[in-house]
């Protein structure tokens, strides 16, 4: 307690607050989570108007996972994660308008339109995927790890999955290998609280899904997901970890969906006042909004602008996809395998 009193005592003297980051980093990671919500608005818009077809999971509410491991990576390390995959698209830097274009299944899109929400790649930017079967990208990504230590290149493999993947049968397969021969991979469970629609207290034994690699020898720790400064943090840790030799490491983000799974689920299984706590106290954006105003870093006007650059990019996505024309349908023969 007598550290704690101290601590706020020497807050008190400042009138800024010490960040671990820098002002330009902070500014391109507000900007980064707003390109990312401002999309998912504009994609739930177009699914409403029924250009888009199918599954479409958003990630509203999330961005500060995504956005805070990827400062933390280096050029060459690889992102690998579920069907949520639009936010990790665009926070490797993949352009919005093809990922758009392949929500609404155009030629314009990553995979010419065939591949849809959940199945978009890229390999310039090391992003290996997008996957609809839950839990499936998970020794995927530790096989990126794997080809990593082989060639001993020097990067890591970041694997995202969900808390309802956490408990699949692979995962921990997976755990296995990976530290039986210490890959390189950062493991991101990023706990959004209900997997498709359960609560992860009524799903899980055990609720902190950080210690799930004890057994296997693979350190762990829970983040607060909503922080992008308290994620970069985690992230090159365990970054760090990985990449010097000592094997996996996972990170188990606590963050939330304002949205349903999908976008045709009424999300009925918590309340209205739940979410609206989470939106109104603990939003990523709001809380990266207020370092950077605290710091005095940028002004109300800056933010907006921002803000505004954000939505035009969305704007624009939507636009590029809308022009895009369909896919030939001699397409559908093409990027198949066939054997002999």
């Amino acid at each position: 307690m007598a550290a704690r009193k101290s601590s706020s005592s020497s807050r008190a003297k400042s009138t800024k607050p010490k960040l671990s980051v820098t002002k330009e980093q902070m500014l391109g990671w507000y900007r980064d989570m707003l390109v990312i919500r401002r999309f998912e608005e504009k994609a739930g818009q177009l699914y409403g108007m029924g250009l888009i077809a199918g599954f479409c999971h958003l990630y509203i509410g999330q961005e500060a996972v995504v956005v805070g491991v990827q400062g933390a990576l280096r050029e060459g390390d690889q992102v690998i994660t579920g069907y949520r995959d639009h936010g990790h698209m665009l926070a490797t830097g993949m352009e919005a308008d093809g990922v758009m274009a392949e929500l609404t299944g155009r030629i314009g899109g990553y995979s010419k339109g065939k591949g849809g929400s959940m199945h978009m790649f890229s390999r310039e930017k090391q992003f290996f995927g997008g996957h609809g079967i839950v839990g499936a990208q998970v020794p995927i990504g530790a096989g990126l790890a794997f080809a990593n230590k082989y060639k001993d290149n020097g990067h890591v493999s970041a694997t995202y999955f969900g808390d309802g993947a956490a408990n699949q049968g692979q995962v921990y397969e997976t755990f296995n290998m990976a530290k039986l021969w210490d890959l390189p991979v950062i493991f991101v469970i990023e706990n959004n609280q209900y997997a498709m629609g359960t609560s992860v207290k009524r799903a899980s034994s055990e609720t902190h899904l950080y210690k799930r690699g004890i057994s296997f020898g693979i350190p762990g720790e829970e983040v607060d997901g909503m922080d992008v400064v308290a994620v970069h943090e985690a992230a090159s840790k365990a970054a760090e970890h990985a990449r010097s030799g000592k094997g996996p490491f996972i990170l188990e983000m606590k963050t939330y969906r304002y949205r349903g799974h999908s976008m045709s689920d009424p999300a009925k299984y918590r309340t209205r006042e739940e979410v609206n706590e989470v939106r109104e106290h603990h939003d990523p954006i709001d809380l990266a909004r207020a370092k950077i105003l605290e710091a005095g870093w940028a002004d109300e006007d800056a933010l907006k602008m921002i803000d505004k650059e954000a939505k035009a990019v969305a704007a624009a996505s939507a636009d590029f996809a809308k022009e895009s024309p369909e896919p030939d349908p001699s397409e559908l023969w093409t990027d198949v395998l066939v054997g002999d």
